[in-house]
């Protein structure tokens, strides 16, 4: 057994900031962009999720941190002991890099676009009849939507939109008076225009905005003219909004939303330098110093990669993307069996996107016809904007089944979708609620209550992501669907706790935060101590920030014990470190799914005990929220899930291990293994047996050859 000692267990040596954990895990999203391996469009979308994810660390993470600079040194980071500001400055510094790294890469990427036959385009590389196009199309199409805005004493400095594109210019009059002014890209406009012809070419729609500013501007001389975008602090949260007694929570959400779209700017993006007087007329009236301004040579806004698809050819299409893959239904759940029974007989597990939702969607439709349905439970954290779940439990309700959603209005940037679909909810007599006071809930859970012969029985759906039929395709996760009486009596148990607002229920079967899962998980950890070299954890998990949790398992690894861990973002404990986390070692997988599944395990062989969850070990989930984990009793579920988990230990093409050093390098192993791809595999063979095609075949040797001898 390793000894540590006090002094080395109070240094932090093991732990690392959040903010740049997180930059870390975006900067592995950028390198898949950066990855010949993948098509060249799927490349450019991981460049536009790199910094559509780089808008909202800065308007939610840097948002919070700026707000906590004036508390100065009362405020530190728990975990490194930094002020706000110098977290600030760290933070900064690194999103320089990033941002050099990201415009070196796109440049690279637009120059195999115009191998492939795409063109992105300025305004000068145009052909005399595309100028004629784009000039007539601007007369006519855009310029009627135009609304500059001119600042003088008559004009005050205009609110700019949040994240929005703007065209600022500085002006002369034939006197010699200077303006600045302000041509928004109306958010209606698409952010490029597709030219006529053969071939994809286009231009972005703020390149043409600004080629012909001064067309907009004429009476004046334009001197200078750049691209712009500001983002505001996004980091308001419902529990800071005063709420009356009796205030429907909803309008207290949409007061919210109205608030954040004014709030202050943190950040400005050009791409260009200015003149020092632009900039200092632009700092003067943001309050922005000049470490919160980033130049970029790249398009501001990247959400039209997800479109450049509809412009493409066959040829083009089958070269530049992904090969298109459509979630299946497993073997053992096809047919017309009703899924009561396929549930009764035996646990069942769904594991997106490699199996389809529609298994647990048949069960809510066949939940809304079924006479012996009594009541459906189900908390509720995002939803996709078409939702047949939103159409199969309003029809439950309009049959008189007792309905009952828990909706969470505070699923950030989310708030509004779920708004709507509450109003939804409502109108067809479902019972409606919001969530508890300043805990959000994030547990996914699904309760049917059914009356057979007589006898209630439970069945009780836990899932480690959203009911989102849109995300099930991108995101990784399981659904969990059994009819466990002791799953089921926790389960009805939690949601009478939630009509009552009681946070502090106690359950036999479930782990849930946040009066449980925390102290649940830490008495597994110590349970695994007590074994020494004997003892195992394994926690696959998306963020790892809880400082208890973080220090039970250094004290596990200084006890001896083999802790493996998947962690997708951000990381703050530091594995291998000699004397305090040797025994850890933290791998991440960024690939073309989004990994989001949580689970844990806690020891091997007949001591096993495994959970699925909607939790990661971050505080916030821990001890501000509402979430559940689901213990896995079943034995032919536990070894679907450890298929899982032996797949991504073993991959060796989207992989990479967190050093002592704090940096990611990529895991190297024989042959290659793609554990996405391998998952496909085996989702499709499950589906040819199922058409009575080819029988499952076992994995091959050699890739299991591969794999980790787990506890060793």
């Amino acid at each position: 057994m390793l000894s540590c000692t006090q002094e080395d267990h109070e240094s932090g040596r093991y732990m690392q900031n959040r903010e740049l954990s997180w930059l870390q895990f975006n900067e592995r999203c950028m390198r898949q962009a950066k990855d010949s391996s993948n098509p060249l469009l799927e490349r450019l979308r991981f460049l536009s999720i790199f910094t559509s994810n780089l808008d909202e660390f800065f308007m939610v993470r840097v948002g919070s941190l700026i707000d906590m600079l004036p508390l100065g040194k009362k405020y530190t980071d728990d975990k490194t002991g930094e002020t706000a500001e110098e977290q600030l400055t760290k933070i900064y510094d690194r999103v320089r890099i990033l941002y050099a790294q990201r415009d070196a890469i796109y440049q690279e990427l637009e120059k195999e676009f115009r191998i492939k036959g795409v063109f992105r385009l300025k305004y000068e590389e145009m052909t005399a009849s595309e100028q004629e196009y784009v000039e007539n199309y601007f007369s006519n199409s855009i310029l009627p939507m135009l609304s500059p805005m001119l600042v003088d004493p008559q004009h005050p400095f205009p609110h700019l939109s949040n994240k929005g594109t703007e065209i600022c210019v500085r002006l002369r009059k034939k006197k010699g008076e200077e303006y600045f002014a302000f041509l928004p890209v109306p958010v209606d406009l698409p952010q490029i225009l597709y030219l006529p012809g053969p071939g994809v070419r286009y231009i972005g729609m703020e390149d043409l905005l600004l080629e012909l500013a001064d067309v907009v501007f004429d009476t004046y001389t334009v001197e200078e003219k750049i691209q712009i975008c500001i983002t505001r602090n996004a980091d308001i949260h419902a529990e800071d909004e005063d709420c009356e007694k009796n205030e429907d929570f909803r309008k207290v959400m949409q007061k919210l939303l109205k608030d954040r779209r004014r709030l202050a700017p943190l950040r400005l993006e050009m791409t260009d330098h200015p003149s020092s007087k632009m900039l200092k007329f632009l700092q003067s009236r943001l309050l922005l110093s000049d470490s919160q301004i980033f130049y970029t040579s790249g398009p501001l806004q990247m959400k039209y990669a997800y479109g450049l698809e509809n412009k493409l050819n066959p040829e083009q299409k089958k070269e530049m993307l992904f090969e298109p893959y459509t979630p299946k239904t497993p073997g053992e759940l096809a047919g017309k069996e009703s899924m009561f029974d396929r549930i009764r007989k035996q646990d069942r597990l769904l594991s997106y996107p490699y199996e389809s939702m529609k298994p647990f969607l048949r069960l809510l439709e066949e939940s809304a016809s079924d006479p012996d349905v009594r009541s459906i439970q189900i908390t509720i954290y995002r939803l996709a904007g078409k939702s047949k779940l939103v159409k199969y439990l309003c029809r439950a309700a309009e049959n008189g089944k007792k309905v009952t959603v828990l909706i969470e209005l505070r699923a950030r940037f989310d708030e509004q979708n779920n708004i709507d679909w509450s109003k939804e909810f409502e109108k067809s007599g479902c019972t409606i609620m919001y969530g508890m006071a300043n805990f959000k809930v994030h547990s996914k859970l699904c309760l049917i209550t059914r009356n057979e012969r007589g006898i209630l029985r439970r069945y009780t759906q836990i899932g480690t992501g959203n009911y989102n039929e849109t995300t099930s395709k991108l995101y990784t996760d399981f659904s969990l669907m059994t009819a466990d009486p002791g799953i089921g009596e926790d389960a009805a148990l939690f949601f009478r706790n939630m009509g009552i607002g009681n946070l502090e229920g106690r359950y036999d079967h479930l782990l849930v935060a946040p009066l449980e899962l925390q102290e649940k998980v830490i008495a597994g950890i110590e349970r695994e101590m007590q074994k020494g070299p004997e003892g195992y954890l394994f926690f696959k998990l998306n963020s790892l920030t809880d400082r208890r949790i973080i220090e039970k398992l250094r004290d596990a690894s200084c006890a001896g014990v083999k802790i493996h861990m998947m962690v997708r973002g951000i990381c703050c404990l530091v594995p291998g470190i000699p004397g305090e986390t040797e025994n850890i070692e933290v791998r991440s997988i960024v690939g073309r799914y989004l990994e989001h599944s949580r689970i844990y395990v806690f020891g091997k062989g007949s001591t096993e005990k495994m959970y699925i969850a909607s939790a990661d070990f971050m505080t916030r989930n821990t001890r501000r929220r509402v979430e559940v984990g689901c213990p896995i009793l079943d034995p032919d579920v536990r070894a679907k899930i450890w298929e899982v988990i032996h797949l991504q230990w073993s991959d060796n093409t989207k992989a990479m291990k967190l050093l002592p050093e704090r940096k990611y390098e990529p895991v190297i192993g024989e042959g290659s293994v793609n554990s996405q791809d391998e998952q496909m595999k085996l989702a499709e063979e499950s589906r040819r047996k199922a058409e009575g095609g080819e029988e499952k075949k076992e994995p091959q040797k050699t890739l299991w050859q591969r794999i980790i001898h787990w506890g060793k």
